[in-house]
């Protein structure tokens, strides 16, 4: 059990991972600056380009709030569930779990306008949508 709820929450940071990268592009004037900073816990891979692409520093990385570094630290967590649960519980299972946990934050994103995402509010054929994939994911494990 505790497989299928990692692999929900697996799936449910991915929006936030999107939102808040996304945040970071204006303060850093660049968009490999942005991907650079979610990624920087998990490769030093994105450095080694920065550095040999001679990107300009940005001007304006002072204007970046803490919780906008945090997009990496979400990749990270990510990529290692993954690893962890796909052959646990399968594939199927996993990224159906993913799916839904993906769905669930989006449409919490979605209801609250957070991170600067446009706001949509939740209804009952939207959350019908959700109950459905889940209905889905239960029929994948199941049989």
């Amino acid at each position: 059990m505790i497989y299928l709820l990692l692999a929900f929450l697996a799936g449910a940071i991915l929006p936030f991972q999107a939102a808040i990268n996304a945040t970071l592009r204006a303060p850093l004037g660049h968009a490999v600056w942005a991907t650079f900073a979610s990624f920087f816990v998990g490769t030093a891979a994105l450095g080694l380009y920065m550095l040999a692409a001679q990107l300009p520093f940005p001007q304006k990385i002072n204007q970046i709030a803490a919780w906008q570094w945090t997009g990496g630290l979400l990749g990270a967590f990510f990529v290692s569930l993954t690893i962890i649960l796909t052959p646990k519980i399968g594939p199927a299972t996993t990224f159906g779990l993913i799916i839904f946990g993906q769905l669930i934050a989006s449409l919490t994103l979605d209801h609250f306008g957070w991170l600067g995402v446009p706001q949509h509010d939740l209804n009952a054929p939207r959350v019908l949508g959700a109950l459905f994939l889940l209905a889905g994911v239960f029929l994948i494990r199941r049989f």
